[in-house]
């Protein structure tokens, strides 16, 4: 698969009683669970390589709404997940490896030195298989001046967690597909998420080698002469309950998402309709509605009557239902009034 010879001693890494973790499950809600979990429960370093199945991983402080193209991801039956630590949107698939360093802070060290100190092995590790990579700004790896890596920090107390995105043979129409800027909208103090231009480390290579190949090298290059750490039965519980209770849950995952004022327009049968309103803890709030649509019952009532409805597109579509919209927007679908709200 690859020659052991170009292997060299890690930098940046301590591998001193270092656990060595690579997960063969997929499913992005245990993944993140299984990061908050080690953070909190391991005092060694930790080393970990895992990979989603199709899923857009969102930062702790972003609006997700605003990150994700809504229809794309619920046709595509791609999960939408947050995250522990800062940063941008990502696209994870089968064809991206994830890496996870946990370690002690060092006195003195800020994030730059942090994201310099986890990222080295990873440059090293493509170095030594003939690629060119680089630490390009303050967090992201990049090929020929393109991005291929985004990296993350989570600092509680003396801990550092740090984890990053390889994209080795990722699909580039779903990551296009699933991450859509949709600004004109949205109006927040949420972290937004850069363009960046992207590639696959597939294309870099001079021997070719497919994903799991990649994992597998990844794990010997940095973690070779560690022995790979199993979870015990207490671990796979509590992880499975953080994943069920937490990071399964739209509370967390878009509920948990800054407060933030969406509007929108459209030409209905009825005439042109403006919305705007606010989003708190997921719930609508403060809507108000004008245009030059006829209506028979105020369209004030039917404001009151949305707020406090999660902002959801089945369940605003069903409280329109509930509501009726016909007295308010004359002949409109439920459904098509829904679309207002995203």
């Amino acid at each position: 698969m690859f020659d052991a010879n170009i292997i060299s001693l890690p930098a940046g890494v301590n591998t001193l009683k270092m656990i060595f973790i690579v997960d063969t499950q997929t499913d992005p809600y245990r993944n993140l669970a299984a990061e908050e979990y080690l953070l909190r429960n391991f005092s060694e370093p930790v080393f970990r390589l895992w990979r989603n199945a199709p899923c857009v991983v969102i930062g702790k402080n972003q609006n997700a709404l605003a990150e994700i193209d809504l229809d794309y991801v619920k046709t595509g039956g791609i999960k939408v997940v947050r995250r522990l630590s800062g940063g941008g949107a990502v696209f994870h698939d089968l064809g991206n490896v994830n890496f996870t360093f946990i370690e002690t802070r060092l006195p003195g060290e800020d994030t730059g030195d942090m994201f310099r100190r986890f990222t080295a092995p990873i440059l090293d590790a493509l170095q030594a298989l003939g690629v060119d990579a680089r630490l390009t700004g303050r967090n992201d790896l990049t090929i020929d001046g393109r991005k291929f890596s985004g990296n993350a920090l989570c600092v509680e107390k003396n801990r550092v967690l740090m984890h990053g995105t390889l994209l080795f043979s990722a699909s580039m129409p779903a990551l296009a597909g699933a991450l859509k800027n949709r600004w004109v909208k949205y109006s927040d103090k949420a972290v937004k998420s850069n363009v960046s231009r992207v590639t696959n480390i597939s294309s870099h290579l001079a021997q070719p080698m497919d994903c799991l190949q990649f994992m597998e090298y990844l794990g010997e290059y940095i973690g070779r002469d560690t022995p790979r750490h199993q979870y015990s039965k207490t671990d796979l519980e509590a992880i499975d309950n953080l994943a069920r209770e937490k990071y399964s849950t739209d509370g967390w995952n878009y509920a948990a998402s800054p407060r933030y004022t969406f509007s929108s327009s459209a030409k209905l049968p009825c005439g042109v309709v403006e919305i705007t309103f606010d989003v708190t803890a997921g719930l609508i709030s403060r809507l108000a509605i004008a245009g030059d649509f006829f209506f028979t019952k105020p369209i004030e009532e039917f404001c009151e009557k949305m707020a406090g409805c999660p902002h959801d597109k089945e369940k605003i579509a069903g409280r329109i239902c509930e509501i009726g919209p016909g007295d308010y927007f004359g002949k409109v679908s439920c459904e098509e009034l829904a679309d207002m709200f995203f």
